[in-house]
């Protein structure tokens, strides 16, 4: 399904660019375009940034819970 819709927009990329080509393109349109783009990257990014560090936390918890479970092993051997 990716595939495919990178297709469609690669398509529609396309032919604005054909359209700009041949100067039947408004500026104004593109450019919001642009920030509209800019500002979905800028949520996905922060989004990643939090889920990250949520992962981070919960493997740092993870390697302290290892570590802990070594000792009691090293003690029974």
């Amino acid at each position: 399904m990716v595939s495919f819709l990178e297709k469609i927009m690669d398509w529609a990329l396309n032919k604005e660019a054909d359209l700009a080509k041949n100067c039947e393109l408004d500026i104004e349109d593109i450019n919001k375009q642009i920030q509209a783009v800019e500002e979905k990257r800028k949520k996905l990014r922060e989004k990643f940034e939090e889920e990250d560090a949520e992962f981070a936390h919960v493997l740092e918890k993870l390697h302290f819970i290892k570590a802990q479970a070594l000792k009691c092993q090293s003690k029974k051997d």
